[in-house]
């Protein structure tokens, strides 16, 4: 065999080893970094209903969340500082879903409509995750249409809220809202998944965030569909 040839073949199988080794480690960092978020954000959940904080709360969460998101992660995401703001991103978003979570516990059959909407949301994402990982498959076709569904969802959301402000409550688009969400959070899941798998995303932190939120606006989504096809939103 030519030596050329040969050594090509080695730098070949060295180069797959070492990126089968960083996407391990990515996988292993996010997943772990996730757990721990989302097991954080429920335990600030449960301080949230505790206390029962004004209903505007999870507005001013969110706004929170998403100044920490668009203003901090970019710049710390590469640092350890990073993780501390993903603490802080997790936790805001979890303390602001409490009043939403005790109006619907305070419902006759509450315990089970959060019960079903959070066994739904494991189900989905962990069938997403592990098919993409299982297949390989890349989902980054996706990106354009994902990002065009929410554009259009947040876009409905400003127009409904506006609605409702003066007096127009519109159930059934509500709902076609949040069934609207919750299937473009599946197809998120899918392609961050796939990022993470083959290479489009390689910093943990940042795949991390990405999962969580497609996980929360996932489980919200749920919650307002399966309350009201319960006949109590």
């Amino acid at each position: 065999m030519n030596p050329y040839r040969q050594d090509q073949v080695k730098v070949a199988v060295a180069t797959g080893v070492e990126s089968n080794f960083v996407t391990t480690k990515l996988i292993r960092n996010t997943y772990s970094l996730l757990a721990v978020t989302l097991l954080f954000s429920a335990v600030m959940a449960g301080v949230s209903i505790a206390i029962q904080p004004p209903s505007f709360t999870g507005i001013v969460c969110l706004l929170g969340a998403l100044a920490l998101i668009w203003l901090v992660l970019p710049k710390t995401a590469n640092s350890t500082a990073g993780l501390g703001v993903v603490f802080a991103i997790t936790g805001l978003m979890g303390f602001g879903l409490g009043p939403m979570l005790t109006h619907y516990l305070s419902m006759p059959n509450g315990g089970s409509i959060v019960m079903t909407a959070l066994g739904s949301t494991a189900t989905i994402f962990l069938s997403l995750s592990a098919y993409v990982m299982v297949t390989k498959k890349d989902f980054s076709f996706m990106g354009g249409f994902l990002m065009t569904g929410m554009i259009v969802a947040i876009i409905s959301m400003l127009v409904l809220l506006g609605a409702s402000m003066f007096g127009y409550h519109m159930p059934m688009a509500h709902l076609a809202l949040s069934a609207m969400i919750a299937m473009l959070m599946a197809g998120f899941i899918l392609f961050d998944t796939s990022r993470i798998i083959n290479g489009g995303e390689t910093n943990y932190i940042m795949a991390t965030v990405g999962l969580y939120l497609s996980i929360y606006n996932l489980f919200v989504s749920l919650l307002h569909l399966i309350g009201a096809f319960s006949g109590d939103d």
